[in-house]
């Protein structure tokens, strides 16, 4: 689509702020008007808009994609989606560890480790590290703190949370990465930490290097939509 706007811009709506293109609210995908929570984000998916040159390049929007998933999803299917999200503790990547090689497994314990300690103080949700990728069962006094924990993000920061967690196949990483704890160049390494294992002995086809680079724009566009939200 081409660019068919002059300027795009931040507008006062009601209960937060709407992007305006030559003065018309933009819409979501499901047709709603896109109305973000906080200057700093608002003002960032109008960069976006006016950054736009030529033709509209969805893929280079991804704070406009994530308000509008907010709203349209976040928000319109909340119970799903937090379940979505908090599933994922029960099958937490970082819980599962190799056998062999031993550099693989020594590394894993290096990086995955301290994150599992992170979220069972930050939380108190301890979980069972197993070796192997057969499913093993989770305390569900801990399943259901991380559920709690989840439930406690509001529309805007679960959106984050959601798409950083499929991002990286981990609800650990992800709240790590929205709570400080790692930044999004750590969380995306912690994620990718045994494909990048297998890269350092095989290499890596450019089919390959597409996709994980696409997971590491996800997983920053989940931490700066995250910050930009504040508090």
């Amino acid at each position: 689509m081409k660019r068919f706007y002059k300027q795009a811009a931040v507008v006062p709506a009601a209960g937060g702020h709407g992007i305006a293109l030559d003065g018309r609210l933009v819409k979501t995908s499901g047709k709603q008007d896109l109305i973000v929570r906080g200057l700093a984000l608002a003002e960032a998916v109008a960069a976006e808009w006016e950054a736009q040159q030529g033709k509209i390049r969805p893929a280079t929007m991804p704070l406009t994609r994530l308000a509008g998933a907010t709203i349209d999803r976040s928000a319109a299917e909340r119970e799903v989606v937090v379940r979505q999200v908090a599933d994922y503790a029960g099958t937490d990547l970082v819980c599962y560890r190799a056998t062999n090689p031993p550099a693989l497994a020594a590394r894993q314990q290096v990086v995955w480790q301290p994150l599992i300690d992170w979220a069972t103080e930050r939380y108190a949700a301890p979980l069972v590290v197993t070796n192997g990728v057969i499913p093993t069962s989770q305390p569900a006094a801990s399943l259901a703190a991380f559920t709690k924990v989840v439930v406690g993000h509001d529309d805007f920061s679960l959106t984050a949370l959601h798409a950083a967690t499929a991002a990286c196949g981990s609800l650990v990483i992800a709240l790590a990465l929205l709570e400080g704890r790692l930044d999004a160049g750590e969380a995306f390494a912690a994620s990718q930490l045994d494909e990048s294992f297998q890269i350092e002995a095989w290499g890596e086809d450019a089919e390959q290097a597409e996709r994980r680079a696409a997971l590491a724009a996800e997983i920053a566009a989940a931490a700066e939509f995250r910050s930009l939200l504040g508090g």
